[in-house]
């Protein structure tokens, strides 16, 4: 994005904040950050709403420069294809807009829709995007900061095109233009540069590439290690200098949470399998499974592809017969949605026959004696791929062996084969209706998983009423059908349907606000809950302020609470509250447990936040973190609950303060006084936080944050009692908004904020 862009957020930002948007305006500058930093739950909340205001403001430079970012965080390291294509032909559109072309970072739209391509489907999509890369990179001068992602992007299309050599000299020719004009290619660059050279067949040249990139400044500064640290990974395996490919190659936990990089690791570990340092497990084939079915979602078809593939070929070197079987059937099925399917019958075609020829792991004992050993087996240490395959000459016929078989074909990531064999023996059979709960719970289990509804709603329909509507609601509580899945529920519990059906019944109830009836459906079971279910319902029963409940559901877990009837009210000690931030992300707010599940918040909060001091909240008490094992660290330890929602909020005001850090014994006096009024008062600013002397410009220590007021309190007496305390210091402290707010002294405020540099 180019510095006129981020000059235009600067000043938005102020216009957002001084027109009381504090939340918008704090959300704006973090919106890179989201996207780089993997804060995607912020950033699919806070860019949409952003984009929505600026249209509403008339602001289009910044519409784009949220849908960018918005589109950036899914198209980048989430690696979304077809799901966000959409959307990027969309953003490019808009982009082309009389009122926005002139914007200069209009050119990173092109780069998103080229990534939305690229993740689709490279190979398919190669000529698209080269033609519209092209006409873009024509007659764009080096010196753009848009030029050197968009001639990555170009790269990375010839590569997918077949183009390798002529990837390699494009990108030295756009990193010698970038040099010449003074610019340093990016990082990004130099790893396709690498990519190129490898899919060349110049593996140590591709290395050199990459080493040379390494000092280069990234585009994507988060992302920078694990890619380098994989396609590092990928060209030394490809060279064969294995303990050097496994050094860089960054742990599964570590890229484990990052799509765009899954297919290129796994062809790493395909390559490294062999050797004692990569074990190749059933573990492996499990993540495997759930990238494949990650990509499924995200219409990743290419990368779906590619990795049943790899997870196939590795499956046979580990002997997981039945799994490579399976996986060449999804890779098969997967290029139907290619655009370019070349190549791709032919290597399922070998993954098959590698299968067919493939050795199956010695069975443990006799057929007969299989679902005992299984039950037997050290469920730490045991394989279930392996399970999967001893038990498969068994399920259909024999139940109990079916049991085992399509729920461990479920753990694995196969949710619809086991579901198939489990419909053919209770479906199939005409026995679904007169099948025990426990099965039929399995089946609907594997059925939800594979996201076969309709197949789901057949099956119900064949049981008897209860089972029937317990089915139904786990199916529409599964999709977030809320009033179906309560009223589903609804008629389970009436046709004496167990627990379960109330948990059903009890959680779509909340999810629709409807507290009462939440709470009152466990309460009437109550000897029969779990200390769990009894949190919960005291949660329900609490944001519904049925205090009876509450204290009889304190009562069932042995939490002593002193009064007897009416609102609790009491002082439990101090716990951390995490409350939602107006950028998407968590505040911690120091909180007074006044009950089981109810705090009262005890520090102010900035002007424009929806909570503030003395609100009532009802929180979830479940711990956030463990208490720590060290006594000494105990005695420190503030427990962290989450925030479930504002119960009754105090009516606080917040003041905002600024200025020079006053003497040790001027600060004492002024918190005392605070504290005598009852102003909940709080320090935000750090010790690093400086501002200037007037007279001589040198640093000073300063000192922001914000009083909070109760609602009998008016801002004149605010302003008074600031003035009256703040009198006699050596610098001065400024409360600019409330002077503004009462238009009082005014200039003096806004003159010691200039002075100060505040």
């Amino acid at each position: 994005m180019d510095v006129d862009i981020w000059a235009w957020v600067g000043d938005t930002q102020q216009q957002l904040s001084e027109a009381g948007n504090v939340g918008l305006a704090m959300a704006l500058g973090d919106l890179p950050a989201q996207a780089y930093e993997g804060r995607y739950p912020q950033l699919d909340v806070m860019a949409p709403a952003i984009a929505q205001q600026a249209e509403a403001l008339e602001l289009p430079w910044l519409e784009f420069y949220a849908r960018y970012w918005h589109l950036m965080g899914r198209v980048g390291d989430r690696a979304q294809g077809a799901v966000a294509l959409d959307d990027a032909r969309q953003l490019l559109a808009f982009a082309q807009r009389e009122d926005v072309r002139e914007c200069p970072s209009v050119p990173a739209a092109v780069e998103a829709l080229a990534l939305a391509l690229a993740n689709t489907d490279g190979p398919g999509y190669a000529g698209e995007r080269l033609e519209t890369l092209g006409a873009y990179l024509e007659g764009l001068s080096p010196e753009k900061s848009s030029f050197a992602g968009l001639v990555t992007q170009y790269v990375a299309a010839l590569v997918d095109a077949g183009k390798a050599d002529e990837a390699v000299t494009y990108a030295e020719s756009a990193a010698e233009r970038l040099r010449t004009a003074g610019r340093e290619p990016s990082w990004e660059l130099g790893a396709e540069h690498a990519r190129a050279l490898l899919a060349a067949g110049r593996a140590e040249a591709a290395l050199d590439a990459l080493q040379a990139a390494s000092g280069h400044q990234p585009d994507d500064p988060v992302a920078k290690e694990h890619r380098d640290g994989v396609r590092r990974a990928l060209i030394l395996a490809t060279l064969g200098r294995v303990a050097e490919a496994v050094d860089a190659l960054p742990d599964l936990d570590v890229v484990g949470e990052h799509p765009r990089v899954f297919v290129e690791w796994s062809r790493a570990v395909s390559l490294l399998a062999g050797s004692s340092q990569i074990t190749n497990t059933w573990q492996l084939g499990r993540v495997l499974r759930q990238w494949v079915d990650y990509f499924a979602m995200m219409g990743g078809y290419r990368a779906r592809v590619e990795l049943a593939l790899v997870a196939g070929d590795l499956a046979v070197a580990r002997q997981g017969v039945w799994q490579a079987r399976l996986l060449a059937d999804l890779a098969e099925s997967g290029a139907a949605e290619l655009r370019d399917s070349e190549g791709v019958a032919e290597r399922v075609a070998a993954l098959r026959a590698a299968a067919d020829a493939a050795g199956e792991p010695a069975p443990p004992g006799p057929l007969e004696e299989r679902v005992g050993l299984f039950d037997a087996a050290d469920g730490f240490n045991a394989d279930p791929e392996k399970w999967v395959g001893w038990l498969a000459p068994l399920s259909g016929d024999d139940l109990e062996a079916t049991r085992r078989h399509t729920t461990t074909l479920g753990f694995l990531g196969y949710p619809a084969t086991g579901a198939d064999i489990y419909w053919k023996t209770l479906v199939d059979t005409g026995k679904i209706g007169e099948a025990e709960s426990d099965d039929v719970a399995y089946l609907t289990t594997l059925l939800i998983e594979a996201r076969q509804d309709e197949r789901l709603e057949q099956m119900a329909a064949l049981l008897p009423h209860a089972a029937q509507q317990v089915a139904l609601a786990r199916l529409h509580s599964a999709r977030e059908r809320w009033q179906e899945a309560l009223d589903a529920a609804e008629h389970a519990v009436a046709a004496g349907a167990g627990i379960d059906a109330r948990r059903l019944l009890s959680g779509a109830a909340q999810q629709l606000d409807q507290n009462a009836r939440a709470a009152e459906v466990l309460l009437e079971v109550i000897d029969e809950l779990s200390d769990e279910d009894v949190w919960r319902m005291i949660v329900m029963a609490t944001s519904a302020e049925d205090w009876d409940t509450v204290r009889k559901g304190a009562a069932r877990i042995g939490m002593p609470i002193k009064s007897k009837e009416g609102p609790i009210e009491e002082e439990m000690g101090l716990i951390r509250v995490i409350l939602p931030a107006p950028d998407g992300g968590q505040r911690q707010v120091l909180s007074i447990r006044t009950g089981p599940a109810t705090a009262r918040l005890a520090l102010p909060q900035p002007r424009g936040m929806d909570y503030n001091a003395g609100d009532l909240v009802v929180f979830d008490p479940q711990l956030l973190e463990p208490v720590p094992d060290d006594p000494q660290e105990q005695q420190n330890f503030v427990p962290p609950f989450a925030a479930v929602r504002i119960l009754r909020p105090g009516g606080y005001t917040s003041y905002f303060f600024d200025g020079a850090a006053p003497s040790e014994a001027d600060w004492t006096e002024f918190t005392e006084v605070m504290a005598e009024r009852g102003w909940p008062m709080w320090v935000y600013s750090d010790e690093n936080y400086k501002v200037t002397h007037p007279s001589s410009g040198e640093p000073l220590p300063g000192v922001f944050g914000w009083v909070a007021v109760p609602p009998d309190v008016s801002p004149q007496e605010v302003d008074a009692l600031l003035d009256d305390a703040t009198e006699r210091w050596v610098h001065p402290l400024a409360w600019l908004d409330l002077a503004r707010e009462i238009d009082v002294e005014v200039e003096r405020h806004e003159r010691i904020v200039k002075e100060y540099g505040l």
